[in-house]
């Protein structure tokens, strides 16, 4: 008889995360079993093999998958419960696809990849060197940063076919699935066996795309968002983490892990690369990059040689700049007529959806919020609908106001749908598409991608979705509606993230043989961060964030834990912050503590919400905190956002 520890994929205790069962056959360490926990059965991992204990154990019901997990990968998933303070059975479920112990039948999927235009790649002298370098490293994190369209990806498929000769796979990351047929478009031109995997495919899906990946002893090459990171590929020799600074590769559920931080420990368990791409580096990266001399390898020109594009700043205060639009400038209009005149495209983004972001009564005051999370409702004027972006709710707009009974209800503000409103009355010809996060089905840009590419659509308008390493060959203008959207939240990191924002979208021209127009309207033309941005001035802008956050106590200076307390009252969400805080200031005089305050979204789903920020200078110390939080308590270390 044979004895292991096995880790359940659901929590039976808190204080336990594996428990001994047996089985007449010897199994390797990382096989996917079926075992029996009280009157349940559960889906477990092998974490380990044991002596026959004093107790009695059950049996082991069945084995699931008949190859075990890869070891970097079972490794893995217990640094993230350790180094997040999560429990093992909700890391494994992260690592994990759904349905296991499901027998699926057997389906043809027909596919339709998108197309691109080249299929051959001729590389200049600094992406030839950036090749060369990531090729000789056996096993380093590299920092790759390159202007928007400099070629980052001409780089990594060189890399990638240098480590398919060598046997092994890659593993490339993409912030956004939208993006993700515009990668595989490019890899489908080198490669034969790309796996494409993401959160829109079905449960079935998954389960086939990953066992096909765990069976597989060929190298393959693997292209999807965060969760792309976990298949199961047995030779690693190369993760591409591409946009590397965008905030979506930090898991807002538990496990909260950073797919960076993740895919650095994946890295170094398969003696593996990893290349971190983008144009505007995260502060924290780069920082660490040359604290820890890793390489810094820079593209400085566009792949394709072409003119920079003219930039011009537009003083929304100034409405002599808005004789024909109140919110979209005569310079704009002008550029936008210009460019379908020559059958090229435009591209307007504002980091705001709906309609109108606020309702009111102009006679007495009266606004329109979410009785669940205290947020101005938004107006969403195709479905005639006051929506929450919080928490979803919705209810009509009223037909007078509800606290005076007057007529005088105004809608403020301005929103994508608003905008795309607008643009259909003035460009009534134009063929025009919204993308933001209220499209659905067959309208998202991952379904409509090929006919962005094609040029079938003249006007694209939408939230950041379109800013984030978007290639369009006929792409002439971007309108930047309000560049200051965002700049002035409570949170440390609101200047870099409008900064990337402005850079990423200014991007998109520039990129192929036409020259390109970027027009931006912002109430604030003069602010450091918007200038940077549109001069493309990256390390000015990381010396200026820098000595701000090293004279704050802020990382990557310093470690955070933000933790959460959320109560029906907001007298009880009060009494248990400032009892927290209280105890941690006494038994932890070391940690600056800030707080208790009213979180950002003060009110979620009917329950307040309050929150302390700790920092620390030694991480352990936060973790050792977040593994002992009271009930009623969520915690996250690392928070990429404060609010």
């Amino acid at each position: 008889m044979y004895y292991y520890l096995i880790a359940p994929l659901s929590v039976v205790r808190s204080d336990e995360v594996a428990f001994t069962y047996h089985n007449k056959n010897p199994l390797a360490v990382g096989t996917i079993v079926r075992i029996g926990v009280g009157k349940k059965e559960l889906n477990g991992v092998i974490i380990s093999a044991t002596k026959k204990p004093l107790f009695a154990t059950k049996a082991i019901a069945a084995e699931l998958v008949q190859k075990p997990l890869p070891k970097p990968l079972l490794l893995l998933a217990q640094w993230l419960s350790e180094y997040y303070a999560t429990h093992l059975a909700l890391t494994l479920q992260t690592i994990l696809p759904a349905g296991l112990q499901k027998q699926r039948r057997e389906a043809s999927v027909t596919s339709n990849p998108p197309k691109r235009n080249r299929t051959t790649i001729v590389l200049n002298h600094e992406q030839a060197h950036a090749t060369k370098i990531i090729t000789e490293h056996q096993s380093a994190t590299i920092l790759l940063h390159g202007v928007t369209g400099s070629g980052k990806t001409q780089v990594y498929i060189e890399a990638a076919k240098h480590e398919l000769r060598h046997g092994k796979s890659s593993i490339i990351l993409v912030p956004e699935i939208a993006l993700t047929p515009q990668l595989v478009a490019e890899f489908n031109n080198h490669f034969g066996n790309v796996v494409v995997t993401h959160s829109h495919m079905t449960e079935p899906e998954r389960h086939k795309t990953w066992l096909g990946v765990l069976n597989n002893d060929q190298p393959l090459v693997v292209i999807g968002a965060r969760s792309a990171l976990f298949m199961p590929v047995e030779k690693l020799g190369l993760v591409v983490i591409d946009e590397a600074h965008e905030p979506s590769y930090k898991q807002d559920q538990s496990p909260r892990y950073s797919a960076l931080r993740a895919a650095s420990i994946l890295a170094q368990l398969h003696k593996a690369k990893l290349v971190l791409g983008s144009a505007t580096p995260a502060i924290t990266d780069y920082y660490l990059a040359e604290k820890t001399k890793s390489p810094v390898l820079t593209l400085t020109k566009p792949a394709i040689i072409s003119q920079l594009p003219t930039i011009e700043l537009i003083d929304s205060r100034n409405k002599d700049f808005f004789r024909e639009h109140r919110f979209l400038s005569d310079a704009l209009l002008e550029s936008m007529r210009q460019a379908l005149h020559d059958r090229q495209q435009v591209l307007l983004f504002h980091n705001r959806r709906g309609t109108a972001p606020t309702t009111l009564c102009s006679n007495c005051g009266w606004s329109a919020l979410c009785g669940y999370c205290f947020v101005p409702l938004t107006l969403h004027a195709d479905q005639h609908k006051l929506l929450c972006h919080i928490c979803g709710r919705s209810q009509p707009v009223p037909p007078s106001c509800p606290a005076c009974s007057g007529p005088s209800i105004v809608f403020r503000g301005i929103g994508t749908k608003l905008i795309e409103d607008e643009v259909r009355k003035l460009f009534p010809k134009a063929n025009i598409a919204r993308f933001d996060a209220d499209n659905s089905g067959v309208d998202t840009l991952e379904k409509r991608y090929q006919e962005i590419y094609d040029g079938n659509i003249h006007i694209m308008i939408g939230t950041q979705i379109l800013a984030k390493g978007l290639d369009v060959p006929n792409l002439s203008v971007v309108g930047v509606i309000q560049a200051d959207n965002g700049l002035h939240l409570p949170d440390y990191q609101a200047e870099e993230r409008v900064f990337q924002l402005l850079y990423q979208v200014a991007g998109r021209v520039g990129r192929h043989e036409h020259q390109g127009r970027v027009v931006v309207q912002t109430y604030t033309p003069d602010h450091p961060t918007i200038q940077l941005a549109l001069q493309r001035d990256y390390q000015q802008f990381y010396q200026q964030q820098l000595k701000e956050r090293q004279t704050a106590g802020l990382p990557p200076f310093t470690y955070l834990l933000k933790l959460t307390t959320s109560h029906k009252t907001e007298q009880g969400a009060v009494r248990a912050a400032q009892a927290l805080a209280r105890k941690l200031r006494a038994s932890r005089p070391q940690l600056v503590i800030l707080g208790p305050t009213p979180a950002f979204y003060e009110r979620l789903h009917g329950h307040y919400r309050w929150q302390l920020l700790l920092k620390g200078k030694k991480r352990s110390e936060l973790v050792a905190i977040a593994r002992h939080i009271p009930s009623g308590w969520q915690f996250d270390l690392d928070p990429i956002n404060l609010l």
